[in-house]
C-alpha cells in the first residue's frame, strides 16, 4: 500500500483525497504500464496532470470492478502518452519566455488583448532536446492515425475543481515523414501549452483563490477513437456522460438517473456546446424520456453538422450530416442505432426501409441506441465511480460501434 501511495505522490498529485483513493484501486503494475509511456524530459520531476491522473484512476477503478465482480462490461483507453507537467516549465526556460509567468497578473482585457501574441511566441518557439527526442521516439512507436493532444494540468480535473473547457485539446492528423508529423505534434503541444495563458482559465483561477498556484501543464497524446469511412476518421458515437442529472426536463427524471450528452462523430460537439446545434439528451435511467417530443422540434433540435478527422484533407473538419452521409453511403456502420426517418413531419425508425432513404431525410435521434443495453453500460460505469469518488463525476467517451472507451 505504501508503494502506491508514493507512486501516486510522485506522479499523480499532492492532494490528499485523490491519494487516498488512488492508493486503494491503482496496483503497482498498472503504474508500470503508465511509465512505459511517460516521454521523457530533463529533470523528469513532474507529474501527469489532472487529466492523466483522472484517466488513470479511473481506468484502475472500472478493473478493480472486474475482479470483483460487480463490473461485467467492457471498455477500453485509448492509446496513451503523458508529458509531465514540468515540460512546459522547460519550455518556457529554453525559449527564454520566463516574464510570461507573470502575465496572470494583468488586468483581464490586457491579457486578452495580448493573448494572440503569447499563442504566437509559443508556436515559434523549440522544444528542449530531450523532448524533442521523446516526442520524436514516441512517433516512431504509433502509427500513423490522428492524435487528440490533451492539456492535462495539475489543477485541472482535480477534485472540486474541473476546468471544463478553459484549455484546448487539439486533433492532428499524423501522416506522413516523420519530420512533418513530429512538427505538427510539437505545433498542438505549444498551443495548448500557450492556453495557460489564456484569459479565461486566469479568470477562473481568480474566482477561486489559485491565482498564485504555479500552474504547470502535463499534456495527454491519445490516439483519436473511429473507424476510417468516406476517406475520414470518426466514432460512430461521442459524449459525456454524468453520474448525476441536473438537468431534468421530466418530472419522471430523477437526479440520481445520471444523463449523457450524445453525438454523431467526434465528441466535440457534446463537450463544447455550440449554439445553432444540439446533443441528444439521455436520461440514463430512463433513456426513452425525449426532451423535446414533436417530430418538427425533434428535427429542428437535432445535431446537422459532425465533427470529423478527413484524412484526404489532413484536417479537423465540420460537415453537414447529409454531406457526410453522401461521403460514407452504406458504409457507415450501426446506423439504425443513431438515425431516425423525419418523412411527412413524422419521425419513424429506419428498420426495413433502408432502400428508399434520402441522406436529407435522416436525422440523429439516437432512438436505436438508447433502446439497446448501452444505457444501462453508461449507468453503471458511472455509479461504480461516483461511489469511488465519493462525489459526482463526468466522463468523456467515445463508441467505434463495437467497443465503448473511456476517453477522460
Amino acid at each position: 500500500m505504501y508503494k502506491r501511495q508514493a507512486l501516486a505522490r510522485r506522479l499523480l498529485t499532492d492532494q490528499l483525497d485523490f491519494i487516498s483513493i488512488a492508493k486503494r484501486y491503482i496496483r503497482v503494475r498498472e503504474f508500470g504500464d503508465v511509465l512505459e509511456r511517460i516521454i521523457p524530459t530533463d529533470g523528469n520531476q513532474g507529474r501527469l496532470g489532472g487529466k492523466a491522473a483522472g484517466l488513470i484512476l479511473a481506468t484502475a477503478v472500472l478493473n478493480q470492478a472486474k475482479r470483483d465482480g460487480r463490473y461485467r462490461g467492457e471498455f477500453r483507453v485509448p492509446t496513451s502518452y503523458f508529458l509531465p507537467s514540468n515540460g512546459i516549465l522547460e519550455f518556457i526556460e529554453h525559449n527564454g519566455f520566463e516574464e510570461l509567468i507573470n502575465v496572470k497578473y494583468k488586468p483581464v482585457d490586457e491579457v486578452r488583448q495580448e493573448y494572440p501574441l503569447v499563442e504566437r511566441l509559443f508556436k515559434s518557439g523549440s522544444f528542449p532536446p530531450t523532448m524533442h527526442a521523446g516526442l520524436e521516439a514516441m512517433l516512431e512507436k504509433t502509427r500513423e492515425t490522428p492524435l487528440v493532444v490533451r492539456s492535462s494540468s495539475l489543477l485541472e480535473d482535480r477534485i472540486g475543481h474541473a476546468f471544463s473547457g478553459k484549455y484546448k485539446s487539439l486533433f492532428i492528423v499524423n501522416t506522413g515523414p516523420i519530420e512533418k508529423r513530429l512538427g505538427e505534434l510539437q505545433d498542438a503541444i505549444a498551443e495548448v501549452y500557450a492556453s495557460v495563458f489564456h484569459p479565461d482559465p486566469i479568470e477562473y483561477r481568480r474566482d477561486r483563490g489559485l491565482i498564485d498556484f504555479q500552474e504547470q501543464m502535463g499534456i495527454l497524446i491519445q490516439e483519436v477513437v473511429g473507424n476510417e469511412v468516406g476517406g475520414m476518421l470518426f466514432p460512430l458515437f461521442a459524449g459525456v456522460a454524468f453520474s448525476v442529472c441536473e438537468m431534468r426536463w421530466s418530472p419522471r427524471i430523477r437526479r440520481t438517473d445520471g444523463m449523457a450528452r450524445l453525438v454523431l462523430g467526434l465528441g466535440t460537439r457534446a463537450v463544447d456546446r455550440t449554439v445553432a446545434d444540439y446533443p441528444v439528451l439521455v436520461a440514463l435511467e430512463q433513456p426513452k424520456l425525449r426532451a423535446v417530443q414533436q417530430p418538427d422540434e425533434i428535427y429542428r433540435y437535432s445535431q446537422h453538422e459532425v465533427d470529423v478527422v478527413d484524412l484526404n484533407e489532413g484536417r479537423f473538419e465540420s460537415l453537414a450530416v447529409d454531406r457526410l452521409l453522401a461521403r460514407v453511403g452504406r458504409q457507415m456502420p450501426n446506423m439504425t442505432e443513431v438515425f431516425s426517418l423525419y418523412r411527412d413531419r413524422q419521425i419513424l425508425p429506419m428498420v426495413g426501409i433502408m432502400a428508399q432513404v434520402e441522406p436529407s431525410e435522416l436525422v440523429v435521434t439516437f432512438d436505436g441506441l438508447t433502446t439497446s443495453s448501452f444505457p444501462r453500460h453508461l449507468k453503471t460505469v458511472l455509479d461504480l465511480l461516483h461511489e469511488a469518488l465519493g462525489e459526482a463525476v463526468d466522463v468523456e467517451f467515445a463508441h467505434d460501434g463495437e467497443c465503448f472507451y473511456m476517453l477522460q
